[in-house]
């Protein structure tokens, strides 16, 4: 864990998901965990939809080695154009979720627009930068899912009703929040990794990819500890071990070098 000044730090991840629906992902009744019989090393073994967390190649998380990272020339800068949305705060269990309304907005990735869906938030972070395992990953469903900003202290009032939902016993807390700013989501991005990977939960389904940014941020400790709070003690640490690579290539998008080529 980085900490900095009574602050936690975070990675922003961006994945762009080229697969069904996270929201639909066959989960069905088969709850898995993230320690003892249900944990990460057992999850192929828990049905048999969940095979690729064992057999697959391409999983996620990852770590990623800067000193090994290629330079692609080819990829863009990422635009993302979103704008203030409605948004219902969601436990199903093994993370807080945000779901926000369909007119949200979009980001352009590899000349093709998604449409931001949800966000969802896992502690620690299961991508690593170095091996540097930082307190909170955020990842931002494009088609899918999950990314947190700056601006959580909209929502973090709102999180302690959430936990209230939770111990009425239902499967799935929902909690309306009203709107929620986007502005932190879409400031300019100079460098960030691309590989392609998995779901990071079951059925840990392939063909995803993930986009890193490489900037660092910051959030209070008191906003990571409201996030998990409404979690059972068992999800609030909810993170998957980073898997192999199997000779996938992390590229890396870095603004400066862009303009110098287009200097030359």
């Amino acid at each position: 864990m980085t900490m900095a000044a009574g602050k936690v730090v975070f990675a922003l991840i961006l994945a762009s998901f080229l697969v069904a629906d996270a929201d639909n992902n066959e989960h069905g009744t088969v709850m898995f965990g993230y320690g003892g019989p249900t944990g990460p090393d057992k999850w192929a073994s828990l049905s048999p939809a969940y095979e690729m967390c064992s057999k697959g190649q391409n999983q996620s998380p990852v770590n990623i080695d800067k000193n090994e990272v290629a330079y692609n020339p080819d990829l863009e800068a990422m635009e993302r154009d979103y704008v203030p949305a409605n948004a219902t705060l969601v436990n199903n269990g093994y993370h807080i979720a945000l779901l926000l309304d369909k007119n949200v907005g979009t980001v352009l990735v590899d000349g093709k627009n998604y449409s931001l869906k949800s966000v969802h938030w896992h502690s620690p972070s299961e991508h690593t930068i170095d091996g540097q395992r930082y307190v909170l990953t955020l990842a931002n469903d494009i088609k899918l899912d999950v990314v947190l900003n700056k601006d959580s202290y909209q929502i973090q009032k709102h999180l302690k009703e959430l936990a209230k939902e939770t111990c009425k016993g239902d499967e799935e807390a929902h909690f309306p929040v009203g709107v929620v700013q986007t502005r932190v989501l879409k400031r300019h991005t100079n460098k960030y990794y691309r590989y392609f990977g998995s779901l990071t939960t079951p059925p840990c389904t392939e063909n995803v990819i993930w986009t890193i940014l490489g900037k660092v941020r910051e959030m209070a400790k008191e906003q990571a500890a409201a996030l998990q709070a409404p979690l059972h003690q068992e999800y609030r640490n909810n993170s998957r071990p980073t898997q192999p690579l199997n000779n996938r290539a992390v590229q890396l998008y870095h603004e400066s070098k862009k303009h110098d080529e287009k200097s030359l």
